[in-house]
């Protein structure tokens, strides 16, 4: 049984037994994103309910996302919000916190207790491409463009995308992507190792549901356990990841042999 725990402004959660489902919802409009948009992204990952171990992130239409919505970048904004114009006029306390918090959308969904995989179809652009840079895996159709067209706009890609882009395809590549805004098509992505997976359109659902079933075919605690070994590997020396495997093997034979604090 499906259940709909969000559908406002854009996103969609809904869950079905150990799997969520978050929706982008406005292909009118190629899923362009808005503060009130990742306002609700955020909370997709507060009322998340702890018995989900997959979450997929997907969108409606033929495009992922078009990036962020241009309408931020006219005097009036968005009803309701501060103008990026308005915002520009901040202290600059003021404007972190603001971009903070819109980094908060970006963020829970490499937090250690799910695994999170984007299905990615068309243009994601942007704030499209730093949403997919968010989940752990990414499934792409053969349509997919990404491009990162931030300094075009004479701003940087700012929404927790450039750690993860690096960690992917390397300083070189990330920075020649990041300053020339090309676009990074489906032959390349999988070659690159920014997409895993890539597969016609059509397939694309299918493909999703097939990863995220092999996904839940191992015991929750092995899998939460290696994700965090490998997701701070980079930051540790070769010792100290070894002693970190050291731990993180002793707990799971101990909760195997029934031994667990």
């Amino acid at each position: 049984m499906t259940e709909t725990l969000l559908d406002k402004d854009g996103v969609r959660l809904t869950v079905e037994g150990d799997t969520a489902t978050v929706t982008l919802a406005v292909p009118a409009k190629r899923n362009a994103q808005s503060p009130a948009m990742w306002r609700m992204l955020t909370e997709a990952g507060r009322v998340l309910p702890g018995t989900v171990r997959v979450v997929v992130l997907r969108a409606e239409g033929p495009s992922f996302s078009a990036g962020l919505d241009r309408q931020a970048f006219t005097p009036e904004g968005f009803d309701g919000e501060p103008s990026f114009l308005d915002l520009a006029r901040g202290t600059d306390d003021e404007v972190d916190a603001v971009i903070g918090a819109y980094q908060e959308a970006f963020t829970w969904w490499r937090r250690s207790d799910v695994l999170t995989i984007a299905a990615v179809q068309g243009h994601a652009v942007g704030a499209g491409f730093q949403l997919a840079l968010a989940c752990d895996l990414r499934v792409c159709a053969d349509d997919v463009q990404f491009a990162m067209r931030e300094t075009s706009l004479g701003l940087v890609p700012d929404l927790a995308g450039t750690k993860p882009l690096v960690g992917l395809v390397g300083y070189a590549r990330a920075l020649e992507i990041c300053a020339t805004g090309r676009f990074v098509h489906a032959a390349e992505a999988e070659r690159t190792g920014l997409a895993n997976l890539v597969v016609p359109a059509a397939e694309l659902d299918g493909a999703v549901a097939d990863l995220a079933a092999a996904l839940l075919a191992a015991p929750r605690d092995a899998v939460v356990e290696t994700k965090a070994l490998l997701a701070g590997a980079a930051a540790r020396s070769h010792e100290e990841q070894q002693t970190a495997e050291r731990a993180a093997q002793t707990r799971r034979l101990r909760d195997l042999a029934g031994l667990a604090d």
